[in-house]
């Protein structure tokens, strides 16, 4: 998941502003929006509405076939409604959360909705989901250990309105985790600082700061606030100003180094639940080969490590250099854990391990590359399972789909709420040879 509270983006085409409607929401489809139709039959995807409610809503902006909107006000509510923790959890308000007026079951119920429309319309399966929750997680708030506020015109910090470069001054953040609200970000001025992102350990009760500044600005006096300070450069290059740029994240039962700017699970509960998810899937055994392909800092290879043993191989691929020195140090002491820095389509073409017989993927918001399924796929015949590990469900539908056009089929998936109150949510997949 991105560092910025999601929900940001280019506007569209605007529609008519004074355009207020009456709508009865039907349904809810996947980025945060409820569904309904105009009285001409147009699709209208609406925000801050609830399936079952009537309200009306103002046009932000539509096409030739849809429009999308906000409901202004709820002529007939849902039960399911709560008053949201934030005011900023409002039309013109915030884009960071989608979900604060609906309570945490009927989130989880909304994204098992998606999951499994998206696995229907894309995949052709008809799977039944749950969404769980995670460990630490009573209120659904709290929990975002990695936040990137953006700087305005006048210096101070703040989230982005939805689809929008509008810097709305939100003051406190309840989704942030405490050790991100006590750094106070946004009551100080940053000019001329485009962005200040926040990272925090809970367990270690460490926190990093990342400025963006213009590139001829002096760089940022803010030492005393974080364990570690960076400067953003040309390119996302950071430079480290003060301490040893990573942190300490703890997860099944160890320390890992987590630089900074690496990738690491937002919510502290989410590390745990998904490696266990992973090894519940893969079921690894002493001797067997396995690739970790978008390893991170060797989240997943690590434990793979641990449950095949020091007679067993591990590979862990990734593009990003920085995680690859982060996995590289967190796997050290299993030294039949190796660690390759490489596009994952190019290593697997270039092969040079033992064929495996279980892999992990862990890919961005975008999936994964057609070609490395390919290549994964005719790595050998032994391959057994696969987990894929997802936080997009149209892209891991997609996926699945190519999946079976190779003769696999999807075994289970489990769903986490490790963003609540967003619309956010990620799954396990479990892959395996033979068709559905």
């Amino acid at each position: 998941m991105g560092s910025q509270a999601e929900g940001a983006g280019v506007p569209q085409r605007a529609g008519n502003a004074a355009e207020v409607l009456d709508l009865a929401v039907t349904g809810v489809a996947h980025g945060g929006w409820c569904v309904a139709r105009d009285a001409g039959g147009r699709v209208v995807f609406v925000r801050h509405a609830l399936p079952g409610e009537r309200v009306r809503a103002r046009v932000t902006d539509a096409t030739a076939s849809f429009a999308r909107a906000e409901a202004i006000e709820v002529l007939r509510a849902s039960p399911d409604r709560v008053p949201p923790r934030c005011p900023h959890a409002r039309p013109g308000g915030c884009g960071g959360c989608d979900w604060q007026h609906a309570d945490l079951a009927a989130q989880r119920r909304l994204k098992a909705a998606v999951i499994r429309d998206q696995l229907n319309r894309i995949a052709g399966l008809d799977h039944a989901v749950t969404v769980e929750p995670v460990a630490g997680d009573e209120d659904g708030l709290g929990w975002r250990t990695r936040v990137r506020f953006s700087v305005g015109p006048g210096g101070t910090a703040g989230l982005l309105a939805h689809r929008s470069h509008k810097v709305v001054k939100v003051g406190d953040c309840p989704i942030a985790h405490p050790l991100v609200r006590a750094a106070e970000v946004t009551g100080r001025d940053w000019a001329p600082a485009r962005s200040v992102e926040v990272v925090v350990s809970p367990a270690a009760g460490e926190r990093a700061m990342i400025v963006t500044m213009p590139q001829r600005a002096a760089g940022p006096r803010i030492a005393a606030d974080a364990d570690t300070v960076l400067r953003a450069g040309r390119g996302g290059r950071l430079t480290t100003l003060t301490g040893r740029g990573s942190l300490r994240q703890r997860a099944a039962a160890r320390s890992w180094r987590v630089s900074a700017g690496a990738f690491w699970q937002v919510h502290p509960g989410a590390a745990d639940a998904l490696s266990a998810a992973v090894l519940d899937v893969l079921e690894p055994r002493p001797g067997e080969v396995a690739l970790d392909l978008f390893c991170g800092a060797g989240l997943f290879a690590g434990a793979l490590a641990a449950a095949v043993g020091p007679d067993g191989v591990v590979i862990a691929v990734d593009a990003d250099r920085s995680a690859v020195r982060d996995a590289r140090h967190n796997l050290r002491r299993t030294p039949w854990a190796r660690v390759h820095a490489a596009d994952a389509a190019a290593a697997l073409a270039r092969r040079g391990w033992p064929a495996p017989d279980l892999a992990v993927l862990d890919p961005p918001r975008t999936g994964v590359p057609r070609p490395v399924i390919d290549g994964l796929l005719a790595s050998g015949t032994g391959l057994r399972a696969v987990a894929y590990v997802s936080c997009d469900p149209a892209t891991l539908a997609r996926d699945i789909a190519v999946f079976a056009g190779h003769g696999w089929r999807l075994d289970g998936l489990r769903a986490f709420d490790i963003f609540p109150m967003t619309h956010h949510v990620e799954c396990v997949a479990a892959l395996s040879p033979g068709k559905s």
